[in-house]
């Protein structure tokens, strides 16, 4: 019996042995294609090759042992990851002396309506369009250093005031060039570290991106997509996610001193509106720290402003493109850290519902800590009508020493409120500085300006400044401030339906603690002083009229 058993046992692993054999190869190392990996050898082809035969043999790992790979485009395919092995860096080559370039941008129809940089993709150190099952895995590095910042603005709002941000003043709209000469310059040129369109089934994991062109990651139109554990350092965007489904972003860092770290978009780069919806971000943090040193682990804070003026970006944002609008998204968890605060902005048309935010630090706070605006820039086909914003929960938010001049600022525009927002557990330190003066102010409507708080000077109040809105719940939150403060906490104007349930703010013996225009349907329950909820008895002062 056991002899018996012995050579059946045996003749199985002959078998195995024999199935392994035979199974289709699934581990492709670029080495094995002909890349050298030592940071001055162009290895372009080599990969390519690689991930071409990982494709034809029905999907497979590209493997790139440690070392560097100098590369132009590299060209994912259906069924393939790529993994970046411990001391691997893959090095984006500089055109001018590489010998080569990255691929053409393909032609778009639809460029108008936003950024060269979010209307194509082919022009980027690793692309990919109409893929399903790809992964990029770590724990290896991304060095963008040959990749580009640049590229022409949207032209259908070339020189229109509501293509840049006021804050960049007489610059705004300006072109120093002809449209045609800043095309050609883009040629050859790759401005994103990853750039994906039309994919799904997508996973980012583990690895690190230094310096990622304009994006490091622009995800368009991309269903079920994980991102997880990746270390993101950069000179623009860190995260670009247009127009996707299903996105999971988890346990990511991404500090971006002169632009956005993770920001939800809804452009019309594929020529239709698609929302971006179902999207989870958790436990990560954004910074606007100096270039690389979140990398380095110095954390410098040298660096005092982005480009368009205002101080460091490095925040998350939804908007500033919305023709698809935004739905279910559920940020919890985060940090900020010298950078912008939190922005939900529609501008472009489109609807930004069902937002719920919670668990979330700043520190060291830009420009507003909460930024809520609906305008109407109008960029896309049509011109788009007016968007919505609505159904928008923030609760356990907690932040210190914010930028004085912009308090947190929910926006709307005439005949079209924000609506439905609640904030709750809210507990604000801002520097103070504001002046009798700045209380007077009536911030400009500019109503197509690109969005950003600077849009609206100093505004009167230094906690909370609310104009066209209705529905609004403000509970258990507490606004204050470090330095002398003369402006009120509060300024509302044009608020229909809005309760202030536990709000506690230190004001200056003069100043009011609302200021009012235009409200109805006010209650204050719970505030020292102001327990009162019919409104004639609330002290109350007046916005100058215009």
């Amino acid at each position: 019996m056991r002899r018996r058993w012995r050579a059946a046992l045996a003749g199985l692993c002959l078998l195995a042995v024999a199935l392994l054999g035979a199974a289709p190869r699934s581990h492709f190392d670029v080495r094995d294609f002909g890349a050298r990996g030592d940071g001055l050898t162009l290895d372009t082809d080599a990969i390519n090759r690689a991930i071409e035969a990982a494709a034809g043999a029905g999907g497979g790992t590209v493997y790139f042992p440690p070392g560097t790979y100098a590369s132009f485009s590299i060209r994912l395919k259906s069924h393939v990851a790529l993994y970046l092995e411990r001391g691997t860096t893959l090095l984006a080559a500089l055109p001018a002396k590489g010998g080569g370039r990255y691929d053409l941008p393909e032609p778009n129809e639809w460029a108008l309506y936003q950024d060269f940089g979010h209307s194509h993709w082919q022009n980027s150190l690793i692309w990919g369009i109409g893929l399903e099952d790809v992964a990029i895995l770590g724990p290896g590095t991304i060095d963008g250093r040959g990749l580009t910042t640049r590229g022409p603005g949207a032209p259908w709002s070339r020189g229109k005031s509501g293509d840049r941000p006021l804050s960049m003043g007489p610059a705004a709209g300006a072109t120093s060039d002809p449209e045609v000469a800043e095309l050609r310059a883009m040629e050859g040129q790759g401005n994103k570290a990853i750039a994906l369109k039309l994919c799904r089934n997508v996973t980012l994991r583990d690895f690190t991106v230094r310096d990622g062109g304009h994006f490091a990651l622009l995800a368009t139109g991309v269903d079920n997509l994980s991102i997880e554990g990746l270390r993101i350092d950069t000179n623009r965007d860190g995260l670009d996610i247009d127009a996707c489904r299903n996105v999971h972003i988890a346990n990511v860092s991404v500090n971006s001193p002169n632009d956005d770290a993770i920001v939800l978009k809804s452009s019309f780069a594929l020529g239709f509106a698609r929302a971006t919806e179902n999207v989870t971000i958790t436990n990560c943090q954004v910074s606007g720290y100096d270039p690389g040193t979140l990398l380095d682990g110095t954390f410098r804070r040298t660096h005092e402003r982005a480009p368009d003026r205002d101080g460091p970006t490095g925040r998350i944002k939804l908007g500033t493109e919305s023709n698809g609008g935004f739905r279910n998204i559920v940020l919890s968890n985060c940090v900020f850290d010298r950078s912008r605060g939190l922005a939900l902005e529609v501008v472009d048309g489109g609807t930004l519902e069902d937002v719920a935010v919670t668990n979330v630090t700043m520190r060291d706070v830009t420009t507003a800590p909460l930024f809520i605006r609906l305008g109407h820039r109008g960029r896309g086909p049509g011109p788009p009508p007016v968007g919505t914003i609505r159904r928008i929960a923030i609760s356990n938010l907690l932040v210190a020493d914010a930028e004085p001049r912009y308090a947190s600022i929910i926006a709307g525009i005439p005949g079209h409120p924000v609506e439905d927002v609640q904030l709750s557990n809210v507990h604000i330190v801002y520097r103070g500085g504001g002046t009798r003066q700045d209380a007077l102010r009536d911030p400009p409507e500019n109503e197509a300006a690109y969005p950003e708080p600077s849009m609206f000077g100093t505004v009167p109040a230094y906690g909370l400044f609310i104009r066209h809105a209705r529905n609004v719940t403000v509970r258990d939150v507490d606004v204050t401030y470090s330095g002398e403060e003369q402006r009120p906490p509060v300024v509302l104007h044009d608020v229909a339906g809005i309760r202030f349930d536990r709000l506690r703010a230190p004001r200056a013996a003069e100043a009011p603690f609302f200021l009012l225009r235009e409200v109805s349907d006010l209650a204050v329950v719970g505030v020292p002083g102001l327990d009162d909820t019919r409104l004639p008895k609330v002290e109350a002062g007046a916005l100058p009229s215009r």
